[in-house]
């Protein structure tokens, strides 16, 4: 495996989100078979885990947060582990935001208990809440790192302007925004931003959900009720269509690296900037195993380039690019 610096905090080159494990793509996994699943990461050198306060189940309020904390809890001091506060979802999955300080000082002493540890790696403004003044949050969490509760911190689904007003106040770490290859719009904004401050740049859904594994046809079911897929734009059977030329780009590419698509998508990003991070999610080991090699498949500046412009024709007909923020 190979490490790379958000800011000053050293993590894997690509870490491990772990909200599928129990939230939005389907019923919560076995507890022993996801224990398992994170203990095999450690094995494979990744480092880099995480988490959120909101990633949940009907029957396991903050499930996730303790399986990640019970699943680490011999590895605590060889992990980096991320979590997030302020979000909640409603039943039509409209994200619903709360970063008063009061809220996030309760929000930090649970997370540190469920994930049993006394200081938390990187902790994450999960989204922007528009009630409550950036300058409010990044004084909040000046105090809370001052305390040692919280060792770093960043943003997640922030734009240029939000990282700049927060950053003057508390230097941001890292910032986690969606991306991949289906999903590039923070190129033009963000990545600037993060060059100039020093501010890494950690990618959830690198994968497009999925997507860009190319594991799934337009007669793959996901349930209505637990898995979001169900309705994401990428996998209506219009876009599947669609998005065909897609894959097969990246499969040409995955046959001349002996790869996979999802390798390819991975590497890809890996090569855009050194200070990017993706952690894609997964609950099978032999997703992990093969996630985890992205890390040693090093695309050429030639191959970047090839890749970069072969995509530059391809038009993007639909991927869910975040839901309603209330």
């Amino acid at each position: 495996m190979k490490y790379r610096k958000l800011r000053e905090l050293e993590v894997s080159a690509i870490g491990l989100g772990c909200m599928g494990m129990h939230h939005a793509y389907g019923a919560p996994r076995n507890e022993k078979e996801m224990i398992k699943l994170i203990h095999k990461a450690i094995e494979l050198g990744i480092t880099f885990f995480d988490t959120a306060e909101m990633y949940q189940s009907a029957d396991q309020p903050h499930g996730n947060e303790l399986l990640v904390g019970k699943a680490l809890k011999p590895y605590k001091d060889k992990v980096k582990i991320a979590t997030k506060f302020g979000l909640a979802s409603n039943e039509n999955k409209t994200l619903i935001t709360d970063s008063r300080p009061e809220t996030i000082k309760k929000s930090v002493e649970a997370s540190l208990k469920r994930l049993g540890i006394e200081c938390i790696d990187l902790y994450y403004q999960h989204r922007v809440d528009p009630k409550t003044p950036l300058e409010e949050v990044a004084n909040t969490i000046s105090r809370l790192i001052q305390e040692g509760k919280i060792a770093h911190w960043g943003m997640s689904e922030a734009n240029a302007e939000q990282i700049q007003t927060s950053h003057a106040i508390c230097p941001l770490t890292t910032v986690q925004n969606r991306y991949s290859i289906m999903a590039r719009n923070w190129e033009e904004t963000v990545f600037p931003v993060c060059e100039t401050l020093n501010i890494g740049f950690v990618a959830f859904s690198p994968l497009a959900n999925g997507f860009l594994s190319g594991a799934y046809t337009k007669d793959s079911q996901f349930d209505k009720d637990t898995d979001f897929r169900s309705f994401l734009p990428q996998f209506q059977p219009k876009n599947m269509d669609a998005h065909q030329e897609l894959l097969v780009l990246l499969e040409n590419f995955a046959q001349e690296k002996n790869a996979t698509k999802a390798q390819i998508s991975l590497a890809w990003m890996l090569a855009q900037r050194p200070f990017i991070v993706p952690i894609p999610g997964t609950t099978k080991i032999s997703r992990l195993i093969e996630n985890t090699n992205s890390a040693d498949i090093e695309l050429s500046k030639e191959e970047l380039s090839k890749l970069n412009e072969a995509l530059s024709h391809i038009e993007i007909k639909g991927v869910y690019l975040g839901a309603l923020i209330k």
